[in-house]
């Protein structure tokens, strides 16, 4: 496991990008990459999506999926061909077939960052998983990679 701190978006978005690196360093598996984003609200999980987003290429403007529950990224040029942004905070685990998830896990060009994975109970949903957490001081977040 590893922990680190941060003290700014920015430096919460930093992590973001060297997992990122880390990700596209791996050579696609049997399924998809899924990276589980664990927090309370305002933890830092988009923000931490953000700086993946933008180490991976991604130009545009990157909100949070709250309202649309899934926002698809694609890539050129790649060995991964998508990201997709999950927001399950909303959903119920009866509900997540809805989302077509089933073809976007067996694909393994894919990676899916899914903030509050504890929300879907599936099988297959298993992945990566990060911790984030407020630390003591206002701006300060704790992150563990598991």
């Amino acid at each position: 496991m590893t922990t680190k701190k941060t003290y700014s978006a920015e430096e919460t978005k930093k992590i973001g990008g060297l997992l990122a690196k880390k990700i596209f360093a791996l050579r696609p598996g049997k399924k998809a990459v899924i990276i589980g984003l664990l927090g309370d609200l305002g933890s830092g999980k988009t923000t931490l999506v953000q700086g993946f987003l933008r180490a991976s290429g991604w130009k545009k403007r990157i909100t949070s999926p709250t309202f649309v529950l899934m926002r698809r990224y694609p890539l050129r040029g790649k060995k991964f061909k998508n990201i997709y942004h999950l927001d399950a905070y909303r959903l119920k685990s009866s509900e997540i077939h809805h989302l077509g998830l089933g073809d976007t896990i067996k694909d393994p060009r894919n990676i899916i960052l899914a903030e509050w994975p504890e929300n879907i109970k599936k099988k297959n949903w298993e992945g990566i998983k990060v911790r984030l957490a407020h630390g003591k001081k206002e701006n300060e977040r704790v992150i563990r990679l598991q």
